[in-house]
């Protein structure tokens, strides 16, 4: 058997990048997924590579609109009939020094992150805990860890998921709901292979492994992190960096 057979799972943010390779591990192990994003049109393309209706849903979703977010949930229930494993992966960045920095960037990106996450916790807890289980993940980054110039928003939200973790955690884990968190590094995407050549380098260089991670190796923590593999750990900052920032 394998090791999410039968359980389902929302991924917000899951349309792309982390968020569709996490959906990819899930699946390959035996789950069905809600993918919630911003684009229908892309989620829904989403879903279709990942193998159809039969493991996949695809639902338009504002993370920062808790009734989206509630809505989000409920469909997961209503198509599958069960809500097994939450992940809070949906993100953004408006990157600028603080002095360039817009008030308007500056909320974005609390809104989307942290608020988000906020969303996500409070939407699928409640339907844990009355099943006596769960697993909720949320994505941090190691941004949140040492903080990066040009990332007083991002940092400052990714920051702010650990100290949320470790709350819920708290909260949740008499109720047999688990809540951990992964802070990635340099992960191979769209958005980080668009960086000028030397920046690039530059970054690879500060990692000890000597690459950049690719998705799937985040999206493989997020499958230990969301099955039983981690059943004695909750409120847990698990670093997918290569040994960057150590």
């Amino acid at each position: 058997m394998s090791l999410l057979t039968g359980q389902t799972a929302v991924i917000t943010g899951g349309a792309q990048g982390l968020g569709y390779a996490i959906a990819e591990q899930f699946i390959a192990e035996g789950a069905r997924v809600v993918l919630g994003d911003l684009d229908l049109g892309t989620t829904e393309a989403a879903v279709k590579q990942l193998g159809g209706d039969q493991v996949a849903l695809a639902v338009r979703c504002d993370v920062t609109k808790a009734d989206e977010v509630d809505g989000l949930v409920a469909a997961a229930v209503e198509q599958f009939g069960a809500l097994d494993i939450m992940v809070n992966n949906a993100g953004i960045t408006r990157d600028a020094t603080l002095r360039k920095m817009t008030e308007e960037q500056f909320d974005q990106v609390i809104s989307v992150h942290l608020k988000g996450t906020w969303n996500g916790l409070k939407a699928a807890a409640p339907i844990m805990r009355e099943n006596k289980r769960g697993a909720i993940v949320n994505m941090s980054s190691i941004s949140g860890k040492v903080g990066m110039i040009g990332q007083t928003n991002y940092s400052a939200a990714k920051a702010g998921i650990v100290g949320m973790t470790k709350a819920a955690s708290k909260e949740l884990a008499h109720l047999g709901v688990r809540v951990n968190a992964i802070q990635p590094g340099l992960i191979r995407s769209a958005m980080t292979e668009a960086m000028p050549q030397r920046i690039w380098d530059s970054k690879v260089a500060e990692v000890p492994m000597g690459r950049a991670g690719e998705p799937s190796e985040v999206a493989k923590v997020a499958l230990f992190l969301a099955s039983d593999l981690s059943s004695y750990m909750t409120g847990t900052v698990l670093e997918v960096t290569g040994g960057r920032h150590l």
